[in-house]
């Protein structure tokens, strides 16, 4: 009779491990409603925003953003209600879960590293000997400016007041050198290593932003980081 009593309290136990095994397998549900992935149609771009790695990414055009898209603001697209309130933007809306942000071109900045009590504009970012870095669009091989690529810029950099030059590190982690005069691009560096000798240089504006194509390179730079503001 005892070993009868025995046996039936080891099997009582071994299917409650059983159940217990079972349901640790289930996926946490407010998890899995919190976080969402960002779909295709919402048109994601870049490694992250406002850095590479961060959970939130740039917006291009499509049906679902095209209402939301405008000069004075970029759109952008956070899987949780925390990381869109971290950009400081207003959701303007919530599409398959994923909130869409609206960040006005001032506020930006949210990628661009700078001192907070820099003396002057002409301080420069700890580590570095750039005044103000950023990321910014690009794209290679003649393709939109769908990428995101780091940038830096040394304000005043010759002996000629008011020349700038921004710094773009590519995908391959070389480096492109832009040169300005005030806002506005006149040139690149170029080398007959990567053939970029004898590419056409182009620009063109729109707003506080102005497009560069460098051969089958194209970058899109905002006024506040080659000038400051």
């Amino acid at each position: 009779m005892h070993y009868w009593l025995l046996g039936a309290a080891t099997l009582t136990l071994s299917a409650c491990g059983s159940t217990a095994e079972e349901s640790t397998s289930e996926p946490d549900a407010a998890t899995v409603a919190e976080v969402a992935v960002i779909p295709d149609s919402l048109a994601p771009f870049g490694e992250g925003y406002p850095n590479p790695g961060d959970p939130c990414m740039r917006l291009g055009e499509s049906a679902a953003t095209s209402n939301y898209l405008d000069d004075g603001s970029i759109l952008v697209g956070c899987p949780t209600e925390d990381a869109a309130k971290v950009l400081g933007g207003e959701i303007v809306d919530t599409v398959d879960g994923v909130r869409l942000v609206s960040v006005a071109m001032g506020d930006a900045n949210l990628g661009m590293v700078s001192p907070v009590d820099a003396p002057s504009e002409d301080a420069l970012v700890a580590g570095t000997d750039y005044n103000a870095t950023a990321m910014l669009d690009c794209g290679f091989d003649n393709k939109p400016p769908t990428q995101s690529c780091k940038a830096g810029v040394k304000r005043n950099w010759t002996d000629t007041p008011g020349e700038n030059l921004v710094e773009v590190q590519k995908p391959d982690g070389r480096k492109r050198a832009i040169f300005f005069r005030g806002t506005e691009p006149f040139g690149a560096d170029s080398a007959q290593a990567d053939g970029s000798a004898g590419w056409d240089f182009a620009t063109s504006r729109k707003g506080d932003r102005v497009t560069v194509r460098f051969g089958p390179e194209t970058y899109v730079i905002i006024d506040a980081l080659v000038e400051g503001g």
